[in-house]
C-alpha cells in the first residue's frame, strides 16, 4: 500500500525540503499514454502526482489544461478510466497518487463508492477545488470511513474564518491557490502566496502546498522557502503539448520533473 499524503510530506520535512507535486489529466493524450507520462513524472522526481479527472466545465483550468482535458473527454474518458490510471501509475513506496476532481463527477459516481474504489486502486487522497466544507458532510464521512485523504482549497481572498474552517476539514495537506482566477504557467508566481501561507500557518500546522503558476525550477525553489509543497500543473501539460510525439513528451516531463526536484531541494 502506498503511503498517505501526510507521510510523503513528513518524509520531505525530515529531509529538509519541500514536496514536488505534479498534475496531469487522466486520458491525455490517451489513457495508456497518460499512464506512461505519469510514470515518467514519478521517475523524474515528482513525490505526489495529481491525476486529473476530466470534466466538461472546468472553472479554474487555464488554456493548456483545458486543451488536454478536451482531448481526454473527446476520447470518452470515464471516471473508471481515471481509477485505472491511478492503479497503474506505479509510484514507489515513498511516492503517492491522488485525484484532482471537480465535485460533480464524484457526486454522480457516488461519494462512498468513489472513495472506496480510489483506495482499492491505490490512491491516497482527493483534491476537490470547487467543494466547500459546509457542503461536504457526506464526503467527509465517506473519506473518513475508508482512510482517503481530502484536500480543500484556500485562496488569497479567503477570510481567516474561512481558512480556519477549510484547514480543519482537510487531511493530508492544504492546497493554497497563490493567485485568483484560472491556472496556468506564469513567469512570476503571485506575491500573495507567502502571505497566504503565513495566514494558514497561524491557524493550522498541516502541510501546505502552493499551486497555480509554477513553471520553472527557480520558482519551485522560491516557493519551497516558505511552503511544504510546490504544485506544478500547466507547465507539465505544456511540455506534452509541445512535444512532437509521446516518447519525446515522456523524456521532456521526466527531465522537467528532475529540474523541479532540484528546485524543491534548493530552497533558494
Amino acid at each position: 500500500m502506498n503511503p498517505c499524503t501526510s507521510t510523503v510530506f513528513a518524509r520531505a520535512r525530515d529531509e529538509g525540503r519541500a514536496v514536488l507535486i505534479g498534475y496531469l489529466p487522466a486520458g491525455f493524450p490517451t489513457i495508456d499514454h497518460s499512464i506512461e507520462l505519469i510514470r515518467s513524472m514519478l521517475e523524474g522526481g515528482v513525490d505526489l502526482v495529481e491525476v486529473g479527472l476530466p470534466y466538461s466545465d472546468p472553472l479554474m483550468d487555464g488554456p493548456a489544461i483545458q486543451q488536454a482535458v478536451e482531448t481526454a473527454l473527446a476520447a470518452g474518458v470515464t471516471t473508471s478510466d481515471v481509477l485505472r490510471v491511478v492503479h497503474e501509475a506505479e509510484p514507489s513506496e515513498s511516492q503517492a497518487v491522488v485525484v484532482m476532481s471537480y465535485w460533480n463527477p464524484i457526486e454522480r459516481y457516488g461519494q462512498r463508492r468513489f472513495a472506496e474504489d480510489l483506495r482499492t486502486a491505490g490512491g491516497s487522497g482527493v483534491i476537490t477545488p470547487d467543494l466547500i466544507p459546509e457542503e461536504a458532510t457526506d464526503w467527509i464521512d465517506a473519506t473518513n470511513a475508508v482512510g482517503v485523504d481530502r484536500t480543500f482549497l484556500v485562496a488569497p481572498s479567503s477570510t481567516d474564518a474561512r481558512i480556519d474552517r477549510v484547514t480543519r476539514a482537510c487531511t493530508g495537506f492544504i492546497y493554497a491557490a497563490s493567485t485568483m482566477g484560472v491556472t496556468g504557467a506564469r513567469t512570476q508566481v503571485s506575491s500573495a502566496a507567502p502571505v497566504l501561507v503565513e495566514r494558514v500557518r497561524a491557524l493550522s500546522d498541516a502541510p501546505i502546498g502552493v499551486g497555480l503558476g509554477v513553471s520553472s525550477a527557480q520558482q519551485a525553489a522560491d516557493i519551497a522557502r516558505y511552503a511544504d509543497g510546490v504544485i506544478v500543473g500547466s507547465a507539465f501539460v505544456r511540455r506534452i503539448l509541445d512535444a512532437p510525439n509521446v516518447d519525446a513528451a515522456k523524456e521532456s516531463v521526466r527531465e522537467f520533473a528532475a529540474e523541479l526536484a532540484v528546485g524543491v531541494r534548493t530552497r533558494a
